[in-house]
């Protein structure tokens, strides 16, 4: 692939469906004529050239484009585990909402049903933390608030967050009884 030919696929893709972060699945139908070995040269060589970045393992994003929003942490988050079921919970969810002082500036929270783990990226840290809950009754523990994840209630995010063992002192209970 050259490099004018992956920039207007990657603008029309922009353009169309407001993407700009990207699986290498998703690569594959950007760019389907590639074979797998074809696929990853060429992005090796799109991230040379400053056309991609890679941002987590097998996640890319395209700098040049002209969608973005506040939430890329959060996209990055949801490319990582997709399949899985995830919101926005613990120390995240519970600083929107006021209940914790300190305002976790680079680092997103999360719950999944996927696996466990803290990734660095260039946008900020995802920590994401497993949960066995089942997807039905997580559906009542958050609010779709218009993300590309959904955010737990200040009671869901406060139970997960003693739930998991982490640090409550910091949190102010009485915040949580206004909502």
């Amino acid at each position: 692939m050259d490099q004018m030919t992956a920039r207007r696929r990657l603008d029309e893709w922009d353009r169309r469906e407001g993407r700009y972060i990207f699986t290498l699945r998703d690569m594959a139908k950007v760019f389907p004529e590639d074979s797998r070995k074809t696929l990853q040269e060429g992005i090796n060589r799109l991230r040379r050239h400053g056309l991609l970045q890679g941002v987590a393992r097998g996640i890319y994003l395209y700098p040049l484009a002209t969608t973005s929003d506040p939430y890329r942490l959060e996209r990055i988050a949801r490319a990582m585990r997709r399949g899985e079921f995830s919101y926005v919970s613990l120390e995240s969810a519970l600083s929107e909402y006021g209940a914790i002082s300190q305002i976790p500036v680079d680092r997103l929270t999360i719950m999944t049903t996927g696996r466990k783990g803290t990734y660095r990226t260039p946008y900020g840290t995802i920590e994401f933390t497993h949960t066995s809950r089942p997807v039905s009754e997580l559906m009542e523990r958050m609010r779709d608030v218009g993300r590309p994840l959904r955010l737990a209630t200040p009671q869901a995010a406060w139970a997960d967050l003693k739930r998991v063992g982490r640090n409550t002192h910091l949190v102010d209970t009485q915040v949580l009884k206004r909502d």
